[in-house]
């Protein structure tokens, strides 16, 4: 590999013996894939393991495992499902150093394409509320679709600057993820295009750009409340430099994220300061396998923020409900609460416990379907955060069922139920279909079926 020629000094100056390893692995090893479970779906572990075979565990994420992408297709419908999601298994680690508790508030800050903010989700399996924000609307839009395939009820996906969110929601959120816009240099091995674009000059401009992020972070963090930063870049002036820059001016401190013990320190040399980095995380290619990474896990020491502000209760009926309710006693065994929007003909379950208003919003909470003069047409994203059990109609199939191959290519299907019904794969929901006369009308997602 032909890296630049500032960039290989400025590496031998940092790691000295360890340089020949470095650059061997970036140059020789492969480039590791990985899959992360979908611990909201019970029994996914097993059945993706009984499917592909025993896999080998991320050390640094419980539920992660190194997977061979030309093994394991986009199209399996277990992925379809959202019983797990492809992601690069450094990046991993940022969520695994956080803290998550029931209720938490948490915020994705730059959150596209999803893999932090689904695996923050599954952890807080519905409870609390998520919101996973990303500046640049077409990426939002794919995170929003990967949130609707993980099956998160009590997730808003926002299209918004971190300053406007700062505004809006000042010490509202106990956790925050900051896995900020970086130099890339972590990625140089899988995306090369990385390396031409590199310069020294960049990696400054990012730095001063995680400087702003952090800092409109840092007014949304409640006091007690916890900050993960990361990025996947080697630059101290990315990494370090930006930690001492936050303890500088904020009243926190690093903590050693309990998870990640297995995981390079960062260096108080590399600070250009005299605070200890010590409890700070970084993965190398040339000690563990997986792509360049660094974390920090902040602690908000404030005593002054701690209280947060309620959202204003809402108690307007919307029309869309009545459609729901219909529909949810008719073919659902479950209850669903939260505040009813509808925007257009779209109808989403908004969690109550925060005000969007005048905020740009891709996702406001669980797409629940269409209403349409009258009826009502319920949504993939529905489907799949539903169990099969709340749902009174399923057609289930095995993985390799033809059938379900047949559904999945948008044919309709022999059906002796009645009305909306659910297919599924080894009992996990994975979309509609609106059965009469024996014939199942497919209602799966038109972008999502296969070819042939």
């Amino acid at each position: 590999m032909l890296l630049p020629e500032k960039f290989e000094k400025r590496m031998k100056n940092m790691l000295k013996d360890e340089y020949s390893d470095f650059f061997r692995a970036l140059s020789e090893n492969p480039v590791y894939s990985g899959i992360r479970i979908n611990t909201k779906k019970q029994g996914a572990e097993e059945n993706i393991k009984k499917e592909f075979g025993d896999l080998e565990n991320i050390l640094w994420c419980e539920n992660g495992f190194y997977a061979d992408k030309s093994q394991i297709s986009g199209n399996h419908p277990y992925h379809i499902a959202g019983l797990f999601y492809f992601q690069e298994p450094s990046a991993m680690s940022t969520v695994s150093a956080m803290p998550v508790n029931k209720d938490d508030y948490i915020l994705d800050l730059c959150a596209a394409p999803g893999g932090k903010a689904t695996q923050a989700g599954a952890l807080l399996n519905d409870s609390g509320l998520l919101v996973a924000n990303e500046i640049v609307k077409n990426r939002a839009n794919i995170l929003s679709d990967n949130i609707d395939r993980f099956g998160l009820k009590n997730c808003i996906v926002t299209n918004e600057t971190p300053q406007r969110l700062s505004e809006k929601y000042p010490a509202f959120f106990d956790k925050i993820i900051v896995d900020a816009p970086c130099s890339g240099e972590g990625m140089f091995r899988k995306e090369p295009q990385a390396v031409t674009e590199w310069s020294v000059e960049h990696t400054i401009s990012c730095g001063e750009r995680q400087k702003h992020i952090l800092d409109c972070a840092f007014k949304m963090l409640r006091g007690g409340g916890y900050l993960v930063y990361s990025t996947c870049t080697f630059a101290p002036e990315e990494n370090e430099k930006i930690c001492a820059y936050i303890l500088e001016n904020y009243n926190t401190e690093i903590v050693k994220p309990e998870n990640l013990d297995m995981l390079s320190h960062g260096r108080t040399e590399w600070s250009a300061s005299e605070y200890d980095m010590n409890n700070t995380r970084r993965i190398f290619p040339h000690k563990n396998k997986g792509e360049g990474h660094f974390i920090a896990l902040f602690h908000n020491l404030d005593k002054d923020n701690c209280e947060r502000k309620k959202a204003a209760s809402k108690s307007n009926k919307c029309e869309g409900e009545k459609l729901y309710r219909q529909f949810e006693k008719e073919f659902l065994n479950i209850n669903l609460d939260g505040e009813f929007c509808l925007f257009g003909e779209n109808l989403y379950l908004k969690p109550k416990n925060i005000d969007i208003d005048k905020i740009k919003t891709i996702r406001a909470g669980l797409p629940l379907g269409i209403c349409h003069k009258g009826r009502f047409e319920p949504s993939w994203a529905l489907c799949l955060s539903l169990t099969k059990n709340e749902i009174k109609n399923t057609l289930d199939f095995s993985a390799d069922s033809e059938k379900l191959k047949k559904y999945m290519m948008g044919q309709t299907l022999e059906c002796d139920k009645k009305g909306w019904c659910a297919v599924t794969v080894e009992g996990y929901p994975l979309g509609w279909g609106k059965s009469s006369g024996g014939i199942l009308k497919n209602h799966f997602p038109k972008y999502l079926r296969l070819k042939k």
